[in-house]
């Protein structure tokens, strides 16, 4: 393997300016997000509040958002034979 020096780099002030331009722009969009999330999650709050006490648990949200959707399991003696009755 061929071995060089290092490379020398250096910072320009034009370097440094762009990168503190890049960086509030990065930063105002993200305040402005999470101000869009705020705003949106007191508004869905509101809806939830207003749909009554249904609370989903965490396994029926993820099942949701998946588009899962378990079958209930049937109970009784049908359930083990099928439709065989006794």
């Amino acid at each position: 393997m061929l071995r060089r020096k290092p490379t020398r780099l250096e910072l320009k002030l034009d370097d440094i300016e762009e990168f503190e331009s890049v960086r509030k722009e990065l930063e105002s969009r993200r305040k402005q997000r999470d101000e869009a999330e705020v705003a949106a999650g007191g508004e869905e709050a509101a809806a939830i509040g207003a749909l009554g006490t249904e609370h989903k648990s965490r396994e029926q949200l993820i099942n949701d958002r998946i588009g899962y959707k378990p079958q209930p399991k049937a109970s009784g003696r049908t359930a083990h034979f099928g439709t065989f009755e006794f």
